[in-house]
């Protein structure tokens, strides 16, 4: 039985803001409860999810196959917490019953997978495994067939050639004809949040925020000395050491008054990889955490004060209060069946009405930290993403809003480009910020508090 410190009330529990900046070894599962709340996360998204969507999505027989170290991405989500990886070759097969409403799950595979999907290869009658997969569909009497192919998410294109051409050349005439993309199911799957995961989420962002403050602070900078590759690294060792993964290798970047201009390429790609941290320097963060297989995506930033100074230059401030309008005037575009590109084009053509120059490339965040689900632009396609930006919202999607406002900053004779990302959730009573956002701009040394909404 999964221990009590792991049901609801627990995770309810965590959800509350920790006031020290440090990572006690309460706040994290061991690694054993961690693998059983997983377990219990991936069970009800199996009773209770799964239905929900083969109905919506109008998919009443979905084919998921992989062999051991080539995993399909939607498989790596449905493995238990102890196996690592799919074993051998692994066919995991879900119909819905339409008599019950319940999904009836196998596995035609060696072992069975886990404890949710029990074996359905009976190796005696059926010596070859595609023989008795296409034996247990035949037997289903289902009306379509979904297979993970999509042009659109990667996501959702994890059967590879191997395993299609396989499979094509096993199935009768009158399965072949009923196979379909799997895309609206495996990208609901990935992209739609339980109330418990929900529930979970403000705890990670949490986690990763209070490194971050940790981070940006006198004890780990010494103005002069402690460089941006040294801060990064600090980031990847601290979230490790605290039980956690990072889902990407943090970045930590510097715009600061020089001739140095903001270029997208090398903001995204081509970063100097250390800088030394001086005072008067506008610090920035993109850093995210991988805990009971969801992600956490963020960035925010921090000021070095300059000797004399007590708090952020003004003109950084009114900078800093442009991107949190520029927040505002995106997420106030969540609205259920609106396009990723619609949002896109609303959010901008507000901001440019304010004249704010804005650029937005916001994401879903779930099981994959750029996960499958509407794209709200990418920093270089402004004018919206054709295929995965024509996708609409859904309920239950959580989103990294991820964007940026240049402004003028007159004392620097240059722009200034502040860069945040912050994660929340969009449901029936709108979007809203699961973790808080930052509103004022961290300083060093001498962190304020931070204004969150």
């Amino acid at each position: 039985m999964i221990k009590k410190i792991i049901g609801l009330q627990w995770i309810l529990g965590c959800c509350l803001f920790f006031a020290s900046t440090n990572i006690s070894a309460q706040e994290v599962l061991s690694v054993r409860d961690q693998a059983a709340l997983t377990d219990e996360l991936l069970q009800e998204r199996f009773e209770h999810l799964l239905p929900e969507l083969m109905k919506k999505t109008n998919i009443d027989c979905w084919v998921i196959i992989s062999r051991e170290y080539n995993e399909d991405p939607v498989l790596k989500t449905m493995l238990p917490a102890e196996w690592l990886s799919a074993r051998r070759r692994t066919m995991l097969v879900f119909a819905l019953n339409a008599a019950t409403g319940k999904v009836e799950k196998h596995a035609v595979a060696r072992y069975a997978v886990g404890s949710s999907i029990p074996g359905s290869w009976d190796m005696q009658k059926h010596p070859n495994q595609w023989g008795a997969l296409v034996h247990l569909l035949t037997g289903k009497n289902v009306k379509k067939i979904g297979l993970n192919y999509s042009q659109d998410y990667g996501h959702a294109d994890g059967i590879n050639k191997t395993e299609y051409d396989l499979f094509m050349q096993y199935l009768p005439d009158s399965l072949r004809k009923k196979i379909v993309s799997a895309e609206p199911l495996a990208v609901a799957w990935l992209e739609t949040r339980t109330e418990r995961e929900i529930a979970l989420y403000p705890k990670l962002i949490q986690l990763t925020r209070n490194i971050i403050r940790e981070g940006f602070s006198e004890k780990i900078i010494t103005p002069g000395v402690t460089t941006t590759d040294d801060l990064v690294w600090w980031f990847r060792q601290r979230i490790r050491d605290a039980g956690m993964d990072t889902w990407f290798h943090p970045t930590v970047s510097i715009q600061r008054s020089d001739s140095v201009t903001f270029n997208h390429l090398q903001a995204f790609s081509n970063r100097p990889r250390s800088q030394t941290i001086l005072p008067g320097d506008l610090l920035h963060v993109d850093i995210g955490i991988t805990y009971l297989r969801l992600n956490t995506d963020i960035q925010e930033h921090a000021y070095l004060l300059k000797p004399g100074e007590s708090d952020v230059p003004v003109s950084l401030s009114q900078a800093f209060e442009k991107a949190n309008r520029l927040q505002d005037l995106l997420t106030e575009q969540f609205k259920e069946k609106r396009t990723g590109n619609q949002a896109l084009a609303g959010a901008l053509a507000k901001a440019a009405a304010e004249n704010i120059k804005a650029t937005i490339y916001s994401h879903p965040i779930g099981f994959h930290g750029h996960a499958a689900g509407p794209t709200i632009g990418l920093w270089d396609q402004q004018q919206g993403v054709p295929g995965s930006g024509d996708y609409p919202f859904n309920l239950n999607t959580a989103y990294s809003i991820e964007l940026n406002a240049a402004t003028y900053i007159p004392e620097w004779k240059k722009e200034v480009r502040i860069m945040l990302e912050q994660d929340g959730i969009f449901t029936r009573e709108g979007f809203r910020y699961l973790g808080g956002r930052q509103r004022k701009i961290w300083l060093v040394p001498g962190n304020p508090s931070v204004r969150e909404n």
